[in-house]
């Protein structure tokens, strides 16, 4: 199987590109640096490929698929361009039941955004349960931290360049102040809320790893449940998966804080179910590089190419 990812200099296709070197069930193709932006070339690995992973910022991502002309060819695009597109697959396999029948059976998949990715897993068996957790009309907030590595290329120099105007030394700042990030409507579909979630996000100085939070007041959801019973649903929607897991209640119970570098180089994600009978703190903890980005390519190209969805991970 041949892949080419077309922009594997980014931080994003660099990363993918070391889990999938060494592989013997892919042939990875690359483009020579002297033609990187030869048209032609590109098309012509474009093309040629059995499977390409797109680590391109929107526009050229969208450029990117217009120049492809052969049918077979399967695109993964890690960028927003088409998360919410007609004609192309949410790439979060764990998200329902039959995603993952729908990823391999794609010639078009998105990649999830990484705040979506932690978003959609505390929510939706929350909406989907019965009986109903979650209504899905409920005004729901989330807040979240990345490391500085999420806002690509950009932000990764403000944070680690001392010789531009634009370098900071903040440890912490919010932003997305004016309620218009381009993952809210992601999250919100995909999700199955009626209504946009409020999302605070921000990003702290340190490289990569996230915290995904989701507050409930669990005394003004259906039926009033208890903190077990969001526990009970997490923990039945993800039993059988090997990249996501539930923290036992009695864990996340002793616990003092939560390192949000804790699964990085990993593409796990571990949720956890804090707070009492009638305040919740729902949490996801992935690596925004990992599940977030390059991990969850991977293991969407295994599902595409009929391959061990764990290989490479």
């Amino acid at each position: 199987m041949r892949v080419f990812i077309d922009g594997e200099a980014g931080t994003t296709g660099l990363q993918i590109r070391e889990r999938l070197e060494g592989r013997r069930d892919i042939e990875l193709v690359s483009i020579d640096p002297a033609k990187r932006k030869d048209a032609d070339e590109r098309k012509r690995l474009l093309n040629g490929a059995d499977a390409v992973i797109l680590c391109l910022p929107d526009e050229a991502a969208r450029e990117a698929v217009a120049l492809i002309e052969n049918d077979a060819v399967k695109v993964i695009d890690a960028s927003t361009a088409y998360r919410v597109a007609p004609g192309w697959t949410y790439g979060f396999p764990e998200m329902a039941k039959d995603q993952r029948a729908k990823i391999a059976a794609s010639k078009r998949i998105s990649n999830p955004g990484c705040y979506p990715t932690g978003f959609i897993a505390l929510v939706k068996p929350l909406i989907e349960s019965e009986p109903l957790l979650l209504a899905w009309d409920h005004a729901v907030c989330v807040n979240a931290v990345s490391g500085y590595s999420g806002g690509g290329k950009a932000m990764i120099a403000e944070f680690e360049d001392e010789t531009l105007p634009s370098f900071t030394r903040a440890p912490y700042r919010i932003y997305g102040l004016t309620q218009q990030h381009k993952h809210v409507v992601e999250m919100q579909i995909h999700a199955g809320l009626c209504f946009p979630p409020f999302f605070a996000p921000s990003v702290g100085r340190y490289r990569q790893g996230m915290i995904v939070e989701v507050p409930l007041h669990l005394w003004e959801l259906p039926g009033h449940p208890k903190l077990a019973h969001i526990h009970a649903a997490l923990s039945e929607r993800y039993a059988n998966e090997r990249f996501i897991e539930v923290a036992p209640l009695a864990e996340s119970a002793a616990m003092k804080a939560l390192d949000p570098e804790g699964l990085n180089g990993t593409n796990q994600m571990r949720l956890y179910v804090f707070g009492t009978d009638e305040q919740a703190r729902l949490v996801a903890l992935l690596d925004n590089l990992g599940k977030g980005a390059s991990g969850a390519a991977v293991q969407n190209l295994n599902l595409a190419l009929g391959l061990e969805e764990s290989a490479g991970l």
